[in-house]
C-alpha cells in the first residue's frame, strides 16, 4: 500500500478525496436499490449530495473519513471506503467505524475488503486507533462477510437498535463488529 496525505492505493484501488464529479455517480448508487437493500430507503439527489457534504466536513473536521474510490486503470469513481466517527451516541461510542458503500457493478471483485484493510492499515498506524468497529444489519451477509475477512469480531451481546432509523422498522436492530490494533 502507497500512503499519500490523503490518497491510498493499493494494487487495484485509489482511495483519494472527493471531488465535484464524483457527485452524480454517487447519486446513481444511493439511487439502486440493490446498493441500498440493507438501508431504510434509497436517497433522492438532494439526500445523496447532503450525504457527500457531510463525507467532506467530516474530512475537513477530523481528518481522516471515507475516500472516493477509483478502480486503478478503470472506473473513476465506484463508491467509498474509509473511517468515520459514529455520527450518533450508542454503548458502544464514541467510537471510529470502517464503512463502504459500492456501486452494484463494482461488487464481487473484493474491492470492499481491499480497501477496508487499507483504511484499518491507515487507522491504526497514520491515526493512532487503538479500536475501530462496523456494524450492519443482521441480514447483510455480505457486509459482515468483509468484516470477517478483515480479521473482525462480532461482539455478541452488544447487537443494538440504531438510533437513526424509526421504531418497528426492520432495518433498526444492528450488529457491532470490533477489531483492535495489535499490541
Amino acid at each position: 500500500m502507497e500512503s499519500g496525505e490523503r490518497t491510498i492505493r493499493t494494487s487495484r484501488l485509489i482511495l483519494r478525496r472527493w471531488r465535484e464529479e464524483d457527485l452524480t455517480p454517487y447519486a446513481a448508487l444511493n439511487a439502486d436499490s440493490r446498493v441500498m437493500h440493507h438501508f431504510p430507503a434509497v436517497l433522492s439527489r438532494a439526500e445523496s449530495d447532503a450525504q457527500a457534504a457531510r463525507i467532506r466536513k467530516h474530512w475537513d473536521d477530523h481528518g481522516f473519513g471515507l475516500w472516493a474510490v477509483e478502480v486503478s486503470g478503470g472506473a473513476p469513481f465506484v463508491g467509498f471506503i474509509g473511517l468515520q466517527r459514529v455520527p450518533f451516541d450508542a454503548a458502544f461510542t464514541p467510537a471510529v467505524e470502517v464503512g463502504w458503500r459500492l456501486a452494484f457493478e463494482a461488487w464481487g471483485h473484493g474491492y470492499a475488503t481491499e480497501g477496508a484493510r487499507a483504511a484499518l492499515e491507515h487507522g491504526f498506524g497514520m491515526l493512532g486507533l487503538r479500536e475501530v468497529v462496523s456494524m450492519t444489519v443482521p441480514s447483510n451477509e455480505r457486509s459482515w462477510r468483509v468484516m470477517e475477512k478483515l480479521g473482525m469480531k462480532r461482539a455478541h451481546g452488544e447487537d443494538f437498535d440504531h438510533p437513526r432509523i424509526a421504531e418497528g422498522h426492520p432495518l433498526r436492530r444492528h450488529i457491532l463488529y470490533r477489531l483492535a490494533a495489535a499490541s
